[in-house]
């Protein structure tokens, strides 16, 4: 597994970028996600086009990609918050300018459909980005504000525990995992499958989660994964919330139980009401047995 390359830690002053690279953004997102990031001490400025909408998208693939490509060819530019979620962010990432990225490394912030992000950048350029609330989300409640600040801004490492039943639900096999943490949404992981950007998971550290999917559903996506040959040589998963999914952990154990490695569920990242913000790209350890996940910073 290849070294990361990791972006300059935010710091007071410093600019971030608003980004809308799938789902459409209300203006009053944009604006609380501005002053939670104000009360840190960094400057914002959104896209030309993170106000838009065309459908279920902020704008065309064209505006949506000018906008983080933008971002990244910015020198002044340090960090750049995704939005949201909700769908297209794969559309463009065939075509982004990731020269640029490697040229400027930046710190790249976002979750669920952000997941198509995560992985082209990693594919593309090593870059190590973070899993964690997108700006519509960030104000939910105060430890997940306080998980992401510390991601963006200290290069110390994280550490999060499982829910305290972790240890007693069916998606749990004990034991000890070193590896570099990698994945995020489950349905973006399944629809990276046959692509470019279809990530090496060999002695990685798989994170899944997913919300308001059918069991079925559930099922299916993990086979993709199994049958494309993305979960071999795999050091441990790292499962987090599985929000509206009902009797997902049953499917989750039947399979993830087979690859006789260590399996801790339980953590509170993903779409819960606790969205705890982890890097990814970076090594990262998994103890089954004390139900944490420790991940080395994004930053430096």
């Amino acid at each position: 597994m290849r070294a990361a390359i990791r972006p300059r830690r935010l710091g007071p002053g410093d600019l971030v970028a608003l980004v809308a690279p799938a789902g459409p953004v209300t203006e009053t997102q944009a604006a609380d996600a501005a002053g939670i990031l104000a009360a840190w001490g960094l400057r914002t400025r959104p896209g030309r086009h993170t106000l838009g909408r065309r459908f279920f998208l902020s704008g065309t693939d064209d505006e949506r990609r000018f906008d983080l490509e933008e971002a990244f060819r910015d020198p002044e530019v340090r960090g750049v918050l995704c939005l949201r979620g909700g769908y297209g962010t794969q559309r463009i990432v065939d075509d982004l300018d990731y020269g640029a990225v490697r040229a400027d490394p930046k710190l790249v912030i976002g979750f669920s459909d952000i997941t198509a992000l995560h992985l082209a950048l990693w594919h593309e350029a090593g870059l190590a980005t973070v899993h964690g609330p997108t700006g519509s989300t960030l104000l939910n409640d105060p430890p997940t504000t306080a998980a992401a600040r510390q991601a963006l801004m200290t290069p110390v490492p994280l550490t999060v525990s499982a829910a305290p039943a972790a240890e007693g639900t069916p998606v749990h096999r004990p034991g000890q995992a070193e590896g570099t943490l990698l994945g995020g949404n489950l349905t973006l992981l399944a629809a990276t499958a046959g692509t470019p950007h279809q990530p090496d998971l060999t002695g990685a550290i798989l994170l899944i989660e997913e919300v308001n999917e059918a069991a079925y559903r559930v099922d299916r996506m993990i086979v993709q994964l199994r049958r494309s040959r993305m979960l071999d040589g795999l050091a441990g998963v790292a499962v987090g919330a599985f929000t509206a999914c009902p009797d997902a952990d049953r499917v989750l154990a039947e399979h993830l139980t087979l690859l006789n490695i260590p399996v801790l569920s339980g953590l509170p990242i993903g779409h819960g009401p606790t969205q705890l913000a982890v890097p990814l790209g970076v090594p990262a350890h998994l103890n089954a047995d004390t139900a944490t996940l420790t991940v080395q910073p994004a930053v430096h």
